[in-house]
């Protein structure tokens, strides 16, 4: 008997949390194991503790949801990726005939002007990279590799030597690391997993600055090439690890705290600032969309407007 037929059987609304099972038994077998885990944190840690004994969710409800979340602090980025999961599991209720169907076109307050992403001052940047070279170890070496081509922490933890193709002068991004948080039945653990990275476009090629290249170039005639780059043996160094050598390095320097994800911001700036164009840009950061991009780098001030339509007017005459 098909799936249709066996939900033929049941009655025609059911809670909540019995859809919830259904719809996870069902997305397992076509998503990443690191995707459905962040689906279950979510549905775990918000939607189950909102509707688990719900028969009928209305848009009512989810308005008032998404209220709530925003008024305890969540981002409006957050919410929206708590709305994505509820939908895909409302929807296959639908289909199904386990719930009834309701248009849902949720509104969200104003958002407050979108705040500059934090990078590293053209010095703090140059010490960073002056240092990383001058006091060579696998881990400077990792943040080294970050400020030459913008790649996410997981994406350098799991970066091993046969990635660095010498001859052509190439980091090819094949992999990330990460840690997931797995919800079982009565207990919550995490494991560190080795995937493909964040998108298609995240798999992609590199090239490396001479820089680069010239501190590289000696280490691979010596190096196992299975190896990891970041321990230089075949154990990778997990995230929230590295991150904590990186604040230490920041620390020691007395260089302002920074995210880590904010090397891949300096990267991208600085890129921007030299005149690169937006796709190319967009292309080694491994963005899905160049609009990730322009959200993201692009702020024009009024000089450069300006200077955009002298320039359209000079090519009219």
């Amino acid at each position: 008997m098909g799936l249709t037929n066996n939900y033929e059987l049941m009655e025609k609304s059911i809670e909540f949390k019995r859809v919830v099972e259904l719809w996870k038994a069902d997305k397992q077998q076509y998503v990443k194991r690191s995707t459905m885990a962040a689906y279950s944190l979510i549905v775990s840690n918000h939607l189950l503790p909102a509707f688990a004994d719900c028969i009928d969710i209305t848009e009512n409800d989810v308005q008032s949801f998404v209220f709530n979340k925003l008024d305890a602090g969540l981002s409006q980025k957050s919410v929206k990726d708590m709305l994505i999961v509820l939908k895909m599991i409302l929807r296959y209720g639908v289909k199904y005939g386990l719930i009834a169907h309701h248009q849902i076109d949720i509104r969200y307050p104003t958002e407050r002007e979108r705040q500059d992403v934090e990078v590293l001052s053209r010095s703090s940047q140059l010490k960073i990279m002056n240092y990383t070279k001058e006091n060579f170890n696998f881990h400077n070496l990792g943040i080294f590799i970050c400020l030459n081509t913008g790649l996410r922490i997981g994406e350098v933890c799991a970066l091993k030597w046969e990635d660095l193709d010498v001859d052509l002068g190439i980091v090819n991004v094949r992999k990330t690391i990460q840690r997931i948080y797995m919800v079982g039945e009565t207990v919550k653990s995490t494991e560190v997993i080795i995937d493909t990275p964040k998108s298609k476009n995240s798999i992609r090629e590199i090239p490396m600055t001479k820089e680069l290249l010239r501190m590289v170039k000696p280490l691979k005639k010596i190096v196992n090439s299975s190896f990891f780059v970041l321990t230089n043996s075949d154990k990778p160094t997990e995230p929230r690890t590295y991150r904590n050598y990186y604040k230490r390095l920041l620390n020691q320097l007395g260089i302002p705290p920074l995210k880590f994800h904010g090397l891949r911001h300096s990267f991208a700036t600085r890129c921007i600032e030299s005149n690169c164009d937006y796709k190319t840009v967009s292309v080694l950061l491994g963005h899905s969309n160049i609009s990730t991009t322009l959200n993201l780098y692009v702020h024009p001030n009024m000089d450069q407007k300006k200077k955009c339509i002298e320039q359209m007017l000079k090519s009219l005459k």
